[in-house]
């Protein structure tokens, strides 16, 4: 999956962007206060995608 749709995905289900790390950037879903981080690589892993949907209790993108 692409980064840009997984980062589309979570700001859909109202996740909003916290802060850059070094590798990284921290997403926040403010309705249940859950962290996870998104790698900065163009394609992410769709095992990934789900793992950082599920710590931000999200639902797993199609």
């Amino acid at each position: 999956m692409k980064r840009r749709e997984l980062l589309r995905h979570l700001e859909a289900h109202g996740c909003v962007f916290l802060r850059e790390g070094r590798k990284h950037s921290v997403y926040l879903n403010p309705a249940t206060r859950k962290v996870s981080t998104v790698p900065r690589h163009n394609e992410i892993l769709d095992v990934l995608a789900r793992k950082i949907c599920k710590d931000l209790e999200v639902p797993a993108p199609p």
